[in-house]
């Protein structure tokens, strides 16, 4: 009998702090582990802004998937967090 393997799993903490409708713009922090970033989200353009570029492309997938499924649940000062399935 084999036995599955659980995939790694790291949370990833995102902070709102910047919300415009009207730009169709969100602002942000998020953390995951020992990385930290800010990020800007033109939904209206689809473009997605990641600083430090330090680990970045590790969360650029799963911050963006984040952003896109609960846009128009995201408020400037809440916080939300999101799994990711990867050991960052």
């Amino acid at each position: 009998m084999t036995r599955k393997r659980s995939l790694p799993e790291t949370t990833a903490y995102v902070r709102i702090t910047y919300q415009s409708w009207k730009l169709g713009r969100l602002e942000g922090e998020v953390r995951a582990n020992d990385y930290e970033w800010q990020f800007q989200w033109q939904f209206s353009k689809g473009g997605l802004t990641i600083e430090p570029s330090l680990g970045r492309a590790l969360i650029r997938e799963p911050l963006g998937r984040f952003l896109e499924q609960f846009d128009y649940q995201l408020e400037a000062g809440g916080d939300y967090s999101f799994v990711i399935r990867a050991k960052l």
